[in-house]
């Protein structure tokens, strides 16, 4: 399924097309010189993909960095349950930035913050322009939080050819509710990858049944006496670990970077 606009604009989440790269393609693949070259390869084929079934007429790739974001600082045991990836990955991480420098594609990444940070800033700079439609490549759950009319999510099933295009309706039709929500439903159910805690004894099932009743955290919390007592004890007892949850899964749509549509 290709976009509709006649303007699509794609960013993708580099960090996360090469983690998924690096376990799609198999690992005996190397240059001459014996380096690693299965994720370069997987990006890119990935890359030509995106180009070929989409035709963007702009094109970004955002990326983390390695120093801790500010979530870290916040919260010390953030990502902390993580497995550490293989050094193979890593290692390739220059020869993917070299792929992209050679197609001239615009890198974006900034101190402090996470590439979901800085693809919500760039949805966010690209509301200036109403005939641009945003398409995030991205096997990742929390850009869902993005999604609405303009900004859709090109999800991948087996690959990102076909892959499946996600924007607020469809959200609501996968999950219940609404994308705007997913920082409220990681407040209530946290996030066991990025080691966000949640409420403790609150399951997505509650969670989900939560949020298409009341629109926040904030709506619960207003109507605790309309919610079953079990289910209540945990709120009340769980109030401060909700909040900041949701404030941890919160993208962040200010990142201070030099950010030019027109390069893209």
């Amino acid at each position: 399924m290709t976009a509709s606009t006649e303007h699509t604009f794609i960013i993708i989440d580099g960090a996360g097309m090469v983690y998924r790269s690096f376990y799609a393609v198999p690992r005996y693949l190397k240059s001459t010189a014996g380096e690693p070259t299965n994720a370069v390869l997987g990006f890119t084929n990935i890359l030509l993909s995106l180009l070929a079934e989409h035709k963007p007429a702009y094109l970004a790739v955002a990326f983390d960095r390695k120093e801790k974001t500010f979530r870290h600082e916040e919260f010390a045991e953030y990502k902390a349950t993580r497995v550490k990836a293989p050094d193979e990955l890593y290692a390739q991480i220059p020869m993917v930035k070299e792929v992209i420098e050679a197609f001239n594609i615009p890198l974006y990444e900034a101190s402090g913050f996470e590439a979901d940070d800085v693809i919500a800033t760039v949805a966010k700079e690209l509301e200036k322009k109403k005939d641009v439609e945003l398409l995030i490549a991205t096997g990742d759950f929390d850009m869902f939080q993005l999604a609405d009319t303009r900004v859709k999510i090109l999800y991948p099933t087996k690959g990102f050819s076909g892959a499946d295009i996600i924007g607020s309706d469809e959200v609501i039709k996968r999950y219940g509710f609404r994308a705007t929500q997913i920082p409220d439903y990681k407040g209530l159910h946290g996030d066991t990858s990025d080691n966000i805690p949640g409420v403790y004894g609150i399951g997505e099932k509650t969670a989900t049944e939560l949020l298409k009743k009341y629109a926040s955290l904030e709506e619960i919390y207003s109507h605790l006496n309309e919610v079953p007592e079990s289910v209540r004890k945990k709120l009340e007892a769980g109030k401060d670990d909700a909040f900041f949850s949701r404030k941890l899964a919160t993208l962040v749509n200010n990142v201070p970077m030099d950010f030019d549509v027109g390069k893209c």
